[in-house]
């Protein structure tokens, strides 16, 4: 597998290795070993989650508070652009992000480590996205970014993403180190 480090700390895109043929591809999504040598995951992974998105959906930015999760993400079907943000103020990267292509085409994998934000919007009508989180979702430890942050600037591949009510609503990094300092 060939990984890339972001500017991020961290943060990595990962293209396994692909062995195919006229009969179709096989890939390791993950090993143990191989990733936390190559990878520098070095996390055990405790939950799996799949979801399934339109074209034009945008989900994220999201994180959590006080059991932060360190996200492995990739897209089995469909094509997204996937982001992570530093929202860490104590970091020198502090509002800025990575952003990947990921696709069933490419097959490429993304790791967000834990204290990171993260999100993707779907290019394609469709988009399975699975990834392994290294703690458990807790709703109630959950925090949101707005997509669109003044601050991180991020250059989304769309301009008008269909939104749940909850990230239509979320706070900018000033909103949020705001909260931080007065709590």
């Amino acid at each position: 597998m060939k990984v890339t480090f972001s500017k991020l700390k961290g943060v990595a895109i990962i293209d396994p290795k692909v062995f195919g043929d006229d009969r179709g591809f096989f890939l390791e999504t993950f090993q143990a070993e191989r990733y936390r040598t190559e990878a520098k995951i070095d996390l055990p992974f405790v939950q799996d989650n799949h979801s399934r998105s339109s074209k034009g959906v945008l989900r994220g930015l999201h994180f959590q508070k006080t059991k932060p999760q360190g996200k492995l993400v990739r897209v089995v079907q469909g094509e997204v652009y996937d982001v992570a943000v530093d929202i860490n103020p104590e970091s020198p990267t502090y509002g800025q992000y990575e952003g990947v292509i990921l696709s069933a085409e490419n097959k490429r994998q993304f790791w967000v480590p834990p204290g990171y934000a993260h999100g993707f919007v779907v290019l394609s009508d469709t988009a399975d996205f699975e990834y392994k989180c290294t703690d458990y979702y807790d709703p109630t430890d959950e925090g949101s970014l707005i997509w669109n942050d003044p601050i991180v600037n991020i250059q989304w591949p769309l301009q008008d993403p269909l939104l749940s009510e909850k990230d239509a609503k979320a706070p900018t990094l000033e909103e949020m180190h705001k909260t931080d300092i007065n709590q």
